[in-house]
């Protein structure tokens, strides 16, 4: 299943954009790794789909799921894909939306996240920090 419709796409750049306009605005009144702007729940779910497919799109495959809870999850990158009885792939990365929506939009880098806590990855290909920024 497609972690955002169609339909949706240009809704979910705008409403990804408009996060981003929203970050760089709050950049300098905290730390790098907490900015996290206060958006309604539906533009925070599209701007989280949206980037999620925009990964999808340049990383396609089925060896990496990356899963940003409760929005969306998508496999990515070549490599193993997940056995019969289990369907997830060796590799997972699991985050926040904010955490997501930062490294996806430049905000922080994946390297910030990482030592800060932030990022919950299992598996040799846990470092999607050549893939990111989406923009």
């Amino acid at each position: 299943m497609a972690v955002i419709r169609k339909t949706d796409i240009a809704a979910g750049m705008q409403a990804f954009d408009d996060w981003c306009a929203a970050a760089h605005a709050l950049e300098g009144t905290a730390p790098r790794t907490q900015i996290a702007p206060q958006l309604p729940r539906p533009t925070m779910a599209l701007a989280v789909r949206y980037s999620l497919h925009m990964l999808e799109l340049k990383a396609p495959g089925p060896g990496v799921e990356v899963r940003v809870a409760p929005w969306g999850a998508i496999k990515i990158l070549d490599g193993p894909a997940s056995d019969p009885h289990n369907l997830t792939p060796p590799d997972v990365v699991e985050l926040d939306p904010d955490v997501w929506l930062r490294v996806a939009g430049g905000i922080t880098t994946w390297a910030e996240e990482r030592e800060a806590g932030h990022i919950s990855a299992v598996g040799e290909r846990d470092d999607l920090s050549a893939l990111l920024p989406l923009g």
